[in-house]
């Protein structure tokens, strides 16, 4: 099965290991690639935001089950995932790429603390990547303005921290530029790998859990994780219309 379809949002039923090899080529062939990273909360923006979900359907070239809600809608449908593919994973990965191949690579996002941090660690641990930029989310221009400066500093890849849906709403008008580049929004990632937040142990990874870290180590994030049963409901809803 190459397509699930979770709630109208269609997902992209390949292994971390498969998609790896679809996005080489891509980069190889410098096709503008929008990845949208998608978990339950943004299925459930999608479903509650018309405009969102018509980006999703009509922008996106790739969407990955970013999280294991996504992995058990699957399995309530009777529609399996291979796995769950998280957009921190593809982030940490298209850099080592990026390194490899001395691509070019803008990011925008985060505080400008972060932000700082996140560019200090690519000079160090990724001295072949050729950084574009490294920016803050905290601007004022408008996205079209934003997506201008991204176009003309001709990035390889762009990586948004700006939030569902403000990151794919600039990654879209990228890929409607048709700017030869992976772009991909990764939410908290830049927190994450600047060492400001830390990821979930293996062990809360493996056994799908990560979830729970993150609330047990940030209980402000438990308005977000609100939409989680929501979402399962709509789930059982769905399958018995």
């Amino acid at each position: 099965m190459k397509k699930v379809n979770v709630l109208g949002v269609e997902f992209d039923n390949l292994t971390l290991l498969e998609f790896k090899k679809v996005f080489l080529q891509r980069i190889k062939d410098q096709k503008s690639t929008l990845i949208v990273t998608a978990n339950p909360e943004i299925v459930m923006q999608a479903n509650n935001d018309a405009a969102f979900m018509n980006l999703i359907k009509n922008d996106a070239d790739f969407i990955t089950a970013d999280g294991i809600g996504i992995v058990l809608a699957g399995k309530i449908q009777h529609t399996p995932v291979k796995e769950r593919v998280t957009g921190y994973d593809m982030f940490v990965w298209f850099l080592k790429i990026a390194n490899e191949q001395k691509k070019r690579v803008y990011l925008i996002g985060a505080k400008a603390e972060i932000a700082s941090l996140v560019d200090a660690k690519l000079r160090k641990e990724y001295p072949d990547l050729q950084i574009a930029k490294v920016e803050d989310g905290y601007f004022k221009e408008d996205l079209e303005t934003v997506a201008k400066r991204i176009k003309a500093a001709k990035p390889d890849m762009v990586f948004a921290a700006l939030g569902c849906p403000r990151q794919e709403q600039l990654l879209a008008i990228l890929k409607k530029q048709g700017v030869p580049a992976i772009m991909m929004g990764v939410g908290g990632s830049f927190d994450v790998f600047s060492g400001k937040v830390r990821r979930a142990p293996k062990f809360f990874q493996k056994i799908h859990l990560e979830w729970f870290y993150r609330l047990a180590t940030n209980p402000a994030r438990i308005g977000r994780m609100q939409a989680l049963p929501k979402f399962i409901v709509n789930v059982y809803r769905h399958r018995k219309n």
